[in-house]
């Protein structure tokens, strides 16, 4: 069971990248789906979340009209498209997958904007 991200990297402010997160080992389609990011020294946030259907969709205000989330449930994977990035982006990407009581984490993917 786990939630693999990749897709990070270092980007001049106004570029774009594209998350991923592959899970592997339970039933992803039934699973909501979150993206979170945490900053050196911040608490922990939550970025976008979308339903297991995909049909329900929220995003934080920092990254409204910037970032889209997106999931594919027949490749178990559940993408965060990030354009136009701030050098206030700069954080670790974590992938959250919830149903019921169960929560699991990936391991992160580091996303650096420079200015």
């Amino acid at each position: 069971v786990q939630l693999v991200e990749s897709g990070g990297g270092l980007v001049q402010s106004g570029g774009s990248l594209r998350l991923s997160c592959a899970a592997s080992g339970f039933t992803f389609s039934i699973y909501a789906m979150k993206w979170f990011r945490q900053a050196p020294g911040k608490e922990r946030e939550l970025v976008a979340s979308i339903s297991s259907g995909g049909l329900y969709i929220n995003y934080a205000d920092s990254v409204k009209e910037r970032f889209t989330i997106s999931r594919d449930n027949a490749k178990n994977t559940v993408y965060l498209q990030m354009n136009s990035l701030k050098p206030e982006d700069t954080a670790k990407y974590f992938c959250h997958a919830a149903r019921a009581a169960r929560v699991l984490w990936g391991q992160g993917t580091q996303v650096t904007v420079s200015s």
